[in-house]
């Protein structure tokens, strides 16, 4: 998806004022946190580990969500975290 210059360029940059957003929740729940970055990148964290970020160019952004979007991601039914056995 991105180069490593892409890449490199933006793990340099300066987030530090980024403004997160995440789904509505109590403080105490733990949820994931994106900040939309410059030229469409994105950042993403875990609200109880907020030092731990990833971050992701608008391309690899935009795979992710359109797979999302389409059930990639989906796990089948009797596989662990997936759906209901339908029993």
């Amino acid at each position: 998806m991105g180069t490593q210059q892409e890449k490199d360029e933006l793990y340099a940059m300066d987030i530090s004022d980024a403004v997160w957003e995440s789904a509505p929740g109590s403080p105490e729940e733990e949820r994931v946190e994106i900040a939309h970055l410059a030229g469409g990148a994105v950042a993403m964290r875990n609200s109880k580990e907020p030092d731990v970020v990833l971050r992701y160019t608008a391309a690899e952004w935009e795979a992710f969500v359109l797979g999302a979007r389409d059930g990639e991601f989906d796990l089948e039914p009797g596989t662990p975290g997936g759906g209901a056995t339908g029993a």
